[in-house]
């Protein structure tokens, strides 16, 4: 009898013990970031806060074209998107209008440009839209939150080619920031052709201080055949560097393959790392990268020939009725560069949990 009380006095502190380290646990996690979406319907946009602090704003502009997060800041505030052409800051480039902040898109679907439609301020007549329909979701929560959004593909008649759904997952650790963007694609208006070309697909155009130090002009041409010279600017603050995944640095990261690339560099006294993470079940995993020194930053599985100099063709399509899906992660560091070890711990991560 004695043996027996003893039993279930023990048991009753295992039982308390365990109870008191639940609610240890549930204490702790209600101590994370706050991840809260601001709906700005009227401005065009929804502000995604951490902890009363600005992260990045989803944006469907009308001279824009496309949705948009704009800007992207570091958990200490600091800008690392370029300003123009929405909010223009001295000393900063004015190429390319149409890389606006962060977006998804690609430069040929059925004949139609959507990657370069307002490259010159205004609405391309021969391009594509992306056009912002609904939010499906939003969920706020600790260190994480989830918006789920719908946009249509539009030829320049309004015809529907693509229907969009993307899930982005906001995620805060400490001086971490992620952003995973999960879209998918459906076709719609019979067959979708994403005719190859390096004009694409997920990019990112970066302050001036992240871009890579260049001396001289740099020439480029669209697939019109048209020129654009983008013109070399002092290099004072300017600290930018790649590195991919598979070891190559600088410039010469363009048109090759890998799984993530790391855009590393200061803004003033804080280290950034900024990183895009490739899916293994994407498109062409491991990606091609149409990076360059002058601020853009982008994944594009879909522009082989371009990447391999006319050596191989894609022209990846989706059939009338089905569905594609891409996969992608942001990582933005704060206050020091991150390792290969590290990066390649996030990027584990992101290819088991989607």
């Amino acid at each position: 009898m004695r043996l027996k009380s003893i039993a279930i006095f023990f048991l009753i502190i295992l039982l308390s013990f365990s109870c008191g380290t639940k609610s240890s646990k549930k204490d702790q996690n209600t101590k994370g970031l706050n991840v809260v979406f601001v709906n700005k319907e009227s401005d065009k946009q929804i502000d995604i806060m951490i902890d009363g602090k600005l992260f990045t704003s989803y944006c469907w502009y009308d001279n824009v074209f496309k949705p948009i997060l704009y800007p992207v800041c570091t958990s200490a505030g600091t800008v690392i998107t370029r300003g123009y052409p929405i909010n223009p800051r001295e000393g900063e480039r004015n190429d390319h209008a149409h890389h606006a902040g962060n977006w998804f898109n690609y430069g040929n679907v059925n004949g139609y440009d959507f990657w370069g439609n307002g490259s010159t301020g205004k609405k391309d007549p021969e391009g594509g839209e992306i056009k912002f329909l609904t939010v499906e979701k939003m969920e706020e929560g600790n260190n994480e939150g989830l918006l789920v959004t719908k946009a249509s593909w539009l030829d320049p008649s309004g015809k529907e080619l693509l229907a969009e759904k993307t899930e982005y997952h906001f995620i805060a650790e400490n001086r971490i920031r992620i952003i995973d963007r999960i879209t998918t694609l459906t076709a719609t208006g019979g067959d979708a052709v994403f005719n190859d070309t390096k004009e694409g697909m997920f990019g990112i155009r970066v302050a001036h201080e992240l871009e890579l130090p260049s001396e001289e002009d740099v020439i480029l041409k669209d697939t019109k055949g048209n020129s654009t010279t983008v013109k070399a600017l002092p290099n004072n603050g300017v600290s930018g560097n790649f590195i991919s995944s598979e070891g190559i640095t600088g410039e010469e990261v363009w048109s090759t393959r890998a799984r993530w690339m790391d855009l590393y560099g200061n803004i003033g006294d804080e280290k950034i790392s900024l990183v895009i993470c490739d899916h293994p079940k994407n498109q062409s995993y491991p990606t091609y990268w149409h990076a360059r020194k002058y601020g853009l930053f982008s994944a594009n599985p879909l522009g082989v020939k371009d990447f391999t100099r006319g050596k191989e063709e894609l022209n990846f399509s989706i059939t009338s009725g089905k569905s594609a899906t891409f996969r992608y992660r942001i990582i933005i560091s704060s206050g020091v560069h991150l390792s290969d070890t590290e990066i390649n711990s996030y990027a584990d991560n992101f290819s088991k949990i989607y």
